[in-house]
């Protein structure tokens, strides 16, 4: 980066767009469920015929208020839905109901890991919308320069979350949007699924010289649906605007589109101000109104979000952020960690399996956490008999893959594999004294002062026993016989 690009700072604000899991879409009754044929699930109310009138999903407010109050926005006591008015082939009404001057909630906040220590980025607004439908351009022979509309996704409950101008970096970005997929995904009301759309990313980006007040002239970008594609396309906006004003070049205020095949963003369109939509109430839905009691009573059955659990368990369990960290990736993975730790009062210990055989063993078979078959009952019965010496570490982790593939107890397939742990001493002593026989070359070495080999004698030994003999005993004989 050259000098004079150092002197500018890049402003960021992103407006996150969730779909929330509810059954049916915000307005009317059809059915949201994700990859139905296309045009199969639309009626004549997410379609805008003349005459309908939409009905408020009651769920998606109490999903919208849950998301709310855990990113500390105020829940406005009224909010009123608007029509945001423009022309896009997968708007069949031509508008889409939102909310703009009177949201559901505002003011709130969020603490990321800004990588030099922890950041505050404020939330201007929580609100609630339907989603547009999708377009499908064609890329067969015969398809080729058509564009095909699925209006199934037209209506689906949305909520937009809308930061202030607080990010720095491509990189505290990303923090962000996972911290709010994290929290999403805690709460149940939204899958967090990028890859299918039901979140997604718009990011406002401009620059500015260090040390001035004043915002620059913005650019949209539009739909970034990976992690990777937001770090990437803010990376090169940022650097394509500071390289217009270096050049004494004007920055247009515009929307553009990242393309992950070349690693830039494009013009869209032209885009000046929110009243380009024609903003105005919705005349066929009531102003919301909610009640303090409501909230509070929602407020209650938030549960322990992905920070507070995460600072937690490195409190209570003594384990290392890096390992908190994946354990509270999941709501799912936090509980069976902890279930397993009430079982088996060793919290590293614990970690180091879930974090390793466990998470691998869900990636190799695409189960998720509550598909598993191993419980985590069976996980710490794993554990004790390796504390006690009925097996070995390394027969343990043969065992904990016929549980994952069979479902069976621990000590059920040890039984029925004859894979209990040799630990008496006089039997595993004449297996010592064999090994030692056939490595004279290696003994003589040891003896001279490389103690190191001890690892050599002890593998012997292990491959004799299929892995079954008691590894410290072994050692530990080993030592004395070798004097």
């Amino acid at each position: 980066m050259s000098a004079a690009m150092e002197r500018y700072e890049a402003v960021i604000g992103l407006e996150v767009h969730a779909q929330l899991l509810t059954d049916s879409k915000l307005f009317c009754g059809c059915s949201t469920r994700f990859g139905a044929s296309p045009n199969t699930q639309v009626c004549p109310v997410c379609l805008g015929m003349p005459g309908v009138l939409p009905a408020l999903n009651e769920k998606a407010v109490l999903y919208a208020i849950k998301m709310a109050l855990s990113v500390d926005c105020t829940v406005n006591r009224k909010s009123v839905f608007a029509r945001k008015n423009y022309f896009y082939p997968d708007l069949p009404k031509g508008y889409q109901i939102s909310q703009y001057d009177e949201p559901l909630a505002k003011e709130g906040s969020l603490e990321i890991d800004a990588g030099e220590g922890k950041k505050r980025v404020g939330i201007t607004r929580v609100h609630m919308e339907e989603d547009a439908g999708k377009l499908l351009h064609g890329e067969g022979p015969a398809e080729e320069g058509f564009s095909f509309v699925d209006l199934n996704r037209t209506g689906v409950a949305l909520i937009e979350i809308v930061s202030e101008p607080d990010i720095r970096t491509p990189d505290e970005a990303v923090a962000y949007l996972k911290s709010l997929r994290d929290i999403l995904v805690y709460l149940e009301i939204c899958d967090g699924n990028m890859q299918e759309g039901s979140l997604r990313c718009d990011g406002n980006v401009s620059i500015r010289p260090f040390g001035e007040a004043k915002l620059g002239v913005k650019a949209e970008l539009k739909n970034m649906n990976s992690f990777k594609f937001l770090k990437d396309a803010l990376a090169y906006e940022i650097n394509r605007q500071t390289e217009l004003v270096i050049g004494g070049k004007r920055v247009i205020q515009e929307t553009r589109l990242f393309d992950p095949a070349t690693g830039a963003t494009r013009p869209m369109r032209t885009k000046e101000a929110a009243h380009d939509y024609r903003y105005f109430p919705e005349p066929d839905l009531l102003p919301l109104v909610v009640t303090e009691e409501e909230v509070e009573d929602l407020r209650k059955t938030l549960p322990e979000l992905p920070a507070r659990k995460k600072e937690r368990f490195e409190k209570e369990y003594s384990i290392s952020p890096y390992d908190s960290g994946v354990l509270v990736s999941s709501k799912r993975l936090a509980d069976f960690y902890e279930q397993t730790v009430k079982r088996f009062n060793e919290p590293k210990t614990v970690a180091n399996w879930v974090m390793g055989d466990f998470l691998r063993l869900l990636n190799e078979n695409s189960k998720d956490v509550s598909e598993s078959p191993v419980t985590p009952g069976k996980l710490a019965k794993l554990l004790s008999m390796i504390k006690e010496g009925a097996i070995s570490g390394k027969i343990a982790k043969e065992v904990f893959e016929e549980m994952f593939k069979t479902g069976k107890d621990a000590d059920a397939i040890v039984k029925g594999g004859g894979l209990t742990q040799i630990s008496d001493e006089g039997e595993l002593a004449g297996i010592v004294e064999g090994v030692i026989g056939k490595n004279p070359s290696e003994v003589e070495k040891y003896r001279a002062g490389k103690t190191n080999l001890l690892g050599f004698f002890v593998g012997e030994v292990m491959k004799l026993t299929k892995g079954r003999a008691n590894p410290q005993l072994v050692s530990e004989l080993i030592k004395k016989r070798l004097g």
